[in-house]
């Protein structure tokens, strides 16, 4: 029978080393644009020697998952390239109706990270979610005028914390590269229903919902609450383009009788 010793021996290789180091990028741990703990801190945390570490860490620079910068340290590098200057991603942002493409996008993507959250949360990952929506929550709580990025901002953030508690390292990475467009979408929900008391206060118990059925561990509540949230947000913002197409319509009617 082996050592102790010895059973431990393959995960101090520098493959092995680097694997780890892979497994808890993929997890989130350590995020792209994130500097890697020190050499110490990391050589505690692995159980490994710090020259099996330094080692694992050039395998994963000659892969480019990560960087180094004199004075700086190592860091993770972008793992996914940014198109978010690319003539597609000015298409999509300066055309109104892929706000509903992307708000369907979002239900697929979002619907699945609620019940994965509700069934494989960590307490870390409850204290985490926790942490969102109560800024969240508190942020609309004492403030009469809103800054709409700001909280487009932390309403982003609070479906962000949901999704890492999925533990599903692609369908995190996919939200993580769809930010910029993301973004635009919860922040045109919050500049066109915020104000309006009947959407805010639908909001406001849509995301009070999702909380709750994470949170108590339910995957098909939290699941049901996260589609329903966002084709609540589609009818609201499909009438009021209704609305403002009825409106110019009133308007040019007006203008052929004056």
């Amino acid at each position: 029978m082996l050592e102790d010793s010895e059973q431990l021996l393959p995960s101090r290789t520098p493959d092995a080393v680097a694997a780890r180091l892979e497994r808890l990028i993929l997890d989130g741990v350590f995020r792209p644009g994130q500097l890697l703990p020190s050499e110490r801190r990391l050589c505690e945390r692995l159980g490994v020697s710090r020259t099996s570490l330094r080692e694992g860490l050039r395998v994963l620079r000659s892969k480019g998952v990560i960087v180094t910068r004199q004075g700086r340290g190592s860091a993770v590098a972008a793992l996914v390239p940014d198109h978010n200057d690319s003539p597609l991603m000015h298409l999509f942002r300066d055309h109104p109706r892929t706000l509903f493409d992307l708000l369907e996008v979002r239900a697929l993507l979002e619907g699945e990270s609620a019940r994965l959250a509700a069934e494989r949360a960590t307490p870390a990952d409850r204290v985490l979610i926790q942490r969102r929506y109560e800024a969240m929550a508190e942020y609309v709580e004492v403030r009469e005028n809103i800054d709409v990025e700001r909280l487009a901002h932390l309403d982003h953030a609070f479906h962000l914390a949901i999704c890492h508690a999925s533990h599903n390292p692609v369908l995190v990475h996919t939200l993580q590269s769809l930010t910029d467009l993301l973004l635009s979408s919860v922040f045109a929900s919050v500049k066109n229903l915020y104000h309006r008391e009947v959407p805010r206060q639908m909001i406001n118990r849509q995301h009070a919902r999702l909380y709750r059925a994470v949170m108590e561990g339910k995957p098909k509540a939290a699941r049901r609450a996260a589609l329903d949230h966002l084709s609540g947000i589609e009818a609201q913002l499909r009438e009021i383009e209704a609305e403002n197409e009825r409106l110019q319509r009133s308007a040019m009617r007006l203008e052929r009788w004056e």
